[in-house]
């Protein structure tokens, strides 16, 4: 498989591979990518151009999920892909292990190479599901 390196991709690849009722969040600034309504599985997608043993996940997206998640009894799911494969992690079993990380640009969405203080947690992807 080659590696999948955009988000529109990665959604591709789970709808055709995992989740066929698979939908897209109603708007670009959504808490959440998409979304399984047959599993109740309300997912955030991120894709890395270079692969790593533990995956960034920052709190406020971690947050929000969870409670969004809680309000509504889905099950918050995390799907990231490398190089290395795609990774999912159920962020109901996760307990992450938060800091402080001041190397992180502000977004990279939509290129602002300005380094920002957030709040994250590395997710071990020897504790995923591999897709």
């Amino acid at each position: 498989m080659e590696p999948i390196i955009e988000e529109g991709d990665l959604f591709d690849f789970l709808k055709r591979s995992r989740y066929p009722d698979l939908v897209k969040a109603k708007t670009q600034m959504s808490r959440w990518d998409c979304y399984s309504p047959e599993v109740r599985h309300r997912i955030e997608l991120k894709c890395r151009r270079k692969h790593y043993d533990t995956l960034l996940i920052e709190k406020k997206k971690f947050d929000s999920i969870i409670e969004v998640c809680e309000d509504n009894l889905d099950i918050p799911m995390y799907i990231c892909s490398t190089p290395g494969g795609v990774f999912l992690f159920n962020l109901f079993w996760v307990e992450p292990d938060w800091e402080i990380n001041r190397r992180n640009p502000a977004t990279t969405r939509f290129h602002n190479g300005c380094r920002v203080e957030k709040e994250v947690a590395y997710l071990n992807i020897k504790e995923a599901t591999i897709l």
